[in-house]
């Protein structure tokens, strides 16, 4: 042997780490498109005001964007199946941007319905085919934290947009928060292109041990080709996809209740605005640690529980804690500091699960992980629809005393119902593709 040839360990090259930059790009798709959602929620009440808009209107406008979304979220991950999440996610950022800037030119209450029902309709589709990337560029060993580190930069620009906006509003006026933000997601969109290949065996900078490490617990995509017809039967006939959708159900209620009502309800507890701000921001805050910690502990359980178990008992835990704190919240509001804390605490724990609920899409149908999880975020997004107009009817027609607390405990029994749901999945009971 000669001395002085490498040990084959020693040839071996180390893996690139070009899915590491997917998951860099796909973190700031997930800040791009949270920050109108955070943002409008905020300026709701100089929106209402400039614009002679009624608490119940204002919910239309806030479910104008959901409804759309749910409509449009399985068409746009079929065709993310279709061409591939490549084209489709730079359509849906430069679309994002085109309709936040369209945001502060509206007159009155249709225009403005208008335009968030076309927003909705163009940003849908946007975390599905983010989950497609994932299930292809990203070993399964690391899906849970992904999804962790995903969510947790989603959150952490829906929890620092109340005070960044509370800044900027009295300077430039909503409108203008709207035009900063816009211009936003035209870079993204370019460099994205640029950059970003659907196939990681594409990519220049993916060498053979890190496509090796990758397509090691991935499957490859398929060429040009839509979903199976026989798979739309299978997802109405998984347990999986009814249960998930229950769980995001839950979770899209109390999540757009955090963003659209969640400011005006703080204000009646007698917050000043610096306080409110803070309190405002304070779910999606404590929603940062939550995704990180929720996707790390489920791979983690998974590897020394099982699959099942490492899915199951972080999401039946997580909205267990959430239902708990959002009751107990409607039980301390004569301690306003209480219950500003404890409803962040239930906002956070219901992201806790979120690592989870995405992994077990891919888990249950790797191929078409896009489609099963747009089926999923659908209902979250058909109780994000739901959540402003029923809380704005029933704090309009409530007595003036605990004219709040209904809503909230509606969202902490949703929260017990997700818990419940969680008993009954399994990540391995697959979709047949």
């Amino acid at each position: 042997m000669n001395p002085m040839a490498p040990s084959p360990a020693a040839a071996s090259p180390q893996p690139t780490r070009a899915r590491f930059g997917v998951v860099g790009f796909c973190v700031a798709l997930a800040v791009v498109t949270y920050l109108d959602r955070a943002c409008i929620g905020v300026l709701s009440g100089d929106i209402r005001r400039d614009l002679g808009l009624s608490m119940q209107q204002m919910g239309f406008v806030f479910s104008a964007f959901t409804l759309a979304y749910a409509i449009f979220e399985i068409p746009s991950a079929w065709w993310g199946e279709k061409i591939g999440a490549r084209k489709v996610l730079a359509r849906i950022v430069a679309w994002w941007s085109v309709f936040t800037l369209l945001t502060a030119a509206v007159t009155g209450f249709k225009s403005m319905l208008a335009v968030r029902f076309l927003f909705g309709a163009g940003e849908a589709g946007a975390w599905p085919n983010a989950t497609r990337v994932f299930s292809r560029w990203i070993p399964a060993s690391e899906r849970g934290r992904v999804q962790g580190v995903f969510f947790a930069g989603a959150h952490l620009a829906a929890g620092l947009t109340p005070p960044l906006v509370l800044l900027l509003a009295p300077v430039v006026g909503w409108r203008g928060v709207f035009l900063i933000f816009g211009c936003l997601g035209f870079a993204w969109s370019w460099s994205w292109l640029r950059w970003f290949r659907d196939r990681p065996a594409d990519h220049p900078a993916v060498n053979a041990a890190e496509l090796a490490h990758i397509t090691g617990g991935t499957v490859a995509a398929p060429s040009g080709q839509g979903p199976p017809s026989k798979l739309w039967g299978q997802l109405l006939r998984s347990p999986e996809v009814w249960l998930l959708s229950v769980v995001a159900f839950a979770n899209g209620y109390g999540f757009y209740f955090v963003i659209t009502w969640l400011p005006t309800f703080l204000a009646t507890l007698g917050f000043s605005a610096a306080t409110l701000a803070v309190y405002s921001g304070l779910p999606m805050i404590f929603a940062v640690p939550a995704d990180l910690l929720g996707g790390v502990t489920t791979d983690c359980l998974a590897r020394k529980l099982g699959l099942r178990l490492g899915r199951a008992l972080v999401g039946g835990a997580a909205y267990a804690v959430a239902a708990t704190a959002m009751f107990v919240a409607t039980r301390a509001t004569d301690n306003p500091h209480a219950a500003a804390v404890l409803l962040a605490v239930a906002g956070g724990a219901s992201m806790f699960a979120l690592a989870a609920s995405w992994a077990t899409c891919i888990e249950i149908s790797s191929e078409h992980s896009g489609l099963v999880s747009a089926t999923m975020n659908t209902m979250g997004q058909v109780g994000g629809m739901l959540s402003p107009i029923v809380l704005a009817l029933l704090v309009e027609r409530s007595g003036a005393a605990g004219k709040w607390l209904l809503p909230l405990q509606l969202i902490a029994g949703l929260y017990a119902l997700a818990a419940l749901s969680w008993l009954f999945i399994n990540p391995r009971r697959r979709l047949s593709a």
